[in-house]
């Protein structure tokens, strides 16, 4: 089992910027950073693996950086240039396994999620 726990949501205006962290209880080869906007599916941001290959979804690409603290078992989101868009309840994920996506379907273990909120 592998619990996650995220941190650093909240309220920011077009253009701004927030950091998403999420602290894992043990290692995960591949840990990721999906969304849910209300009314919407879950959608994947971009997922990182253990060794640092980091792949982005297209919507957020030049906009957001993902990376991790292996030491420290922590994933991070920078988010910048933030859009209305962007506004979702975001999740992190993890899995064991030896391969990396942004299919939810794929991620073993999932946080309890945190509200950003984008307002022009």
């Amino acid at each position: 089992q592998v619990q996650l726990v995220e941190s650093g949501g909240g309220s920011v205006q077009v253009g701004g910027s927030l950091r998403l962290s999420c602290v894992a209880s043990g290692f995960a080869y591949c840990m990721a950073w999906f969304r849910q906007a209300p009314g919407k599916e879950r959608e994947g941001v971009a997922y990182i693996t253990s060794i640092g290959t980091a792949t982005y979804a297209d919507p957020v690409k030049g906009r957001f950086t993902i990376s991790r603290d292996n030491a420290k078992k922590t994933m991070y989101l920078q988010m910048s240039s933030m859009k209305p868009e962007d506004t979702a309840m975001c999740y992190c994920a993890a899995c064991r396994g030896s391969f990396c996506s942004l299919v939810a379907a794929d991620f073993e273990y999932w946080g309890q999620g945190t509200q950003v909120t984008v307002s022009s």
